[in-house]
């Protein structure tokens, strides 16, 4: 905004030289001017000013401290410097390769390494294979592989000296998305899932007769989002491989159904032969591992209502996993729970964690220990209890005791009928 020395007359200007943006002296021989000096050469500035049609020169705009001066004579310098060591070219800038940035380190999840005795039978069986097909074929789902289960590969071959025969598959209906968010499952979750297949029933019974299954296990998603939260669903499948397969033996694995005992019922009478419901943890840890809906006292209640049905007669069943924190005095008292509502069989397995995403394992339990709390929970009353490391809540549920069990429960049921 001001103006240069071209503008102004140079007789008038002696002895500075004015710049657009700063106005400094030049010359380190030239006086600092104060007092009534200082104030004739502002007076001969303005007039030069006045006389070429520039804005007129104040005392701050030209008053400039020697730190000012000093900062922007360094900068100078610097650049100068490196345009002296810089050989490159504006247009070479201009394309030269944006740096790559670099990623930062990941966090650390904490997570403890494997034991070596933590090994599962790989997935390579003709049986293994055979399912998988049948699977994609029909287009349905199995909890096996949605929720990353490590003994797929030992429950899908069967067994392997005996044609296979003996495979359990975990058939997994409602859908592959769940309404619920447990911090230790691998399911997908939704507040809306896609709408039940209407025609799920018959593809399910189909594929179970196709594979020749004499135990087979349904589980589902929790499915909040419909009125009857999926029970009607659950029973129809039910029905349908009873229908094609009165011999049969199903389990079912259910939701809480947000504890309304009219739906569990609905499920209970269906014609099952094992109801399951998972109580997962011990009461002091529900809140961290399990979905919010769900809690301790409301699975209790939905395994005890099922023993009191009068018309169904099959056993009750539920699943603790270990290793996310539980304490021995905490085991023995869930168990105790589980033991006054007369439940019929319990598993213990080991938590493993599906991503970084879910709860960390906080102790990989030892197989002695798995091996004390089967004697421990068969010294209550239990009917039947699994336990080790690797063991699910549908882990080779097909097991021959447990097969025996069910078939001497019917054959004496058929006896006092007759």
């Amino acid at each position: 905004p001001y103006c240069s020395t071209d503008t102004v007359p140079q007789k008038s200007l002696p002895f500075c030289s004015i710049s657009p943006e700063r106005h400094t002296t030049q010359s380190p021989s030239l006086p600092t001017y104060s007092g009534p000096s200082f104030n004739m050469m502002l007076m001969q500035l303005n007039k030069a000013a006045t006389t070429s049609g520039c804005r007129a020169f104040s005392t701050v705009a030209v008053t400039q401290t020697t730190a000012s001066s000093k900062r922007l004579e360094d900068l100078r310098k610097q650049l100068a410097k490196d345009a002296e060591t810089d050989t490159g070219t504006l247009h070479e800038f201009a394309l030269e390769e944006a740096p790559k940035r670099k990623k930062a380190p990941p966090r650390s999840a904490k997570i403890l390494p494997k034991p070596k005795w933590l090994k599962a039978q790989p997935a390579v069986s003709e049986a293994y294979k055979e399912l998988r097909t049948t699977v994609r074929e029909l287009g349905l789902a199995t909890v096996c592989e949605e929720a990353k289960c490590p003994n797929i590969g030992e429950c899908w071959s069967g067994d392997q000296d005996n044609d296979g025969s003996g495979a359990t598959a975990t058939i997994m209906i409602m859908g592959d998305t769940c309404t619920r968010g447990c911090s230790f499952c691998a399911v997908k979750t939704s507040r809306a899932p896609p709408p039940l297949d209407p025609n799920e029933p018959e593809k399910v019974a189909s594929a179970i007769t196709k594979w020749g299954l004499d135990y087979v296990v349904l589980t589902s998603v929790d499915r909040d989002d419909i009125d009857d939260q999926g029970s009607g669903h659950f029973r129809k499948v039910v029905q349908k491989l009873k229908e094609k397969d009165p011999n049969i033996l199903v389990e079912a694995l259910t939701p809480d159904f947000q504890g309304q005992l009219e739906f569990v019922e609905a499920v209970a009478t269906s014609g099952l032969d094992v109801y399951a419901h998972n109580i997962e943890t011990v009461e002091r840890l529900q809140k961290r591992v399990r979905d919010r809906r769900a809690g301790y006292d409301q699975s209790l209640k939905v395994l005890e209502h099922v023993k009191h049905l009068s018309d169904t007669h099959c056993l009750t069943k539920t699943s603790i996993m270990l290793g996310l924190g539980e304490t021995d005095e905490d085991i023995r008292a869930t168990l105790r729970d589980l033991r006054s509502i007369d439940l019929d069989v319990v598993t213990f397995g080991q938590y493993l964690q599906p991503s970084k995403r879910h709860l960390p394992v906080k102790e990989y339990v030892t197989p002695e220990k798995y091996e004390e709390w089967q004697k421990e929970a068969e010294g209550m009353g239990f009917k039947y209890v699994a336990s080790g490391p690797l063991v699910r809540s549908s882990y080779k549920a097909g097991e021959f005791f447990l097969k025996n069990l069910l078939r001497e429960q019917q054959a004496e049921r058929e006896a006092a009928a007759s």
